[in-house]
C-alpha cells in the first residue's frame, strides 16, 4: 500500500469504520465494503493497539495521525475515527 492510497476520503470531519486486528501476522490495510480492515504487529494491551491502527489508518489517507480521533470502540475490534 502506498502513502495516501485512500487520500481522495480525508475529507475534514469525516467518519470511517475499521475492523482492527491486533498481533497480526501479516500487517497491512485493506478496504472492503466501505470498512477499512487494518492489521497491526502491536498487542491490544496499554493503547498499543489502538495507536498502531491510527497510525496505519492516518498512513492510508495521507494526513497526520493527530488529525484522526478515536469515537467508539477503544476496546473493541470495530473502531470508528473522525478526521479532525
Amino acid at each position: 500500500m502506498t502513502k495516501g492510497a485512500w487520500a481522495e476520503l480525508a475529507v475534514p470531519g469525516a467518519e470511517f469504520a475499521v475492523r482492527a486486528t491486533p498481533r497480526a501476522k501479516k500487517p497491512g490495510v485493506s478496504r472492503d465494503a466501505g470498512v477499512f480492515r487494518i492489521g497491526v504487529t502491536a498487542p491490544a494491551d496499554e493503547g498499543r493497539a489502538n495507536a498502531a491502527v491510527a497510525e496505519a489508518l492516518a498512513h492510508a489517507l495521507g494526513v497526520a495521525k493527530t488529525r484522526l480521533t478515536l469515537i467508539r470502540g477503544a476496546t473493541a475490534r470495530d473502531k470508528t475515527f473522525r478526521l479532525d
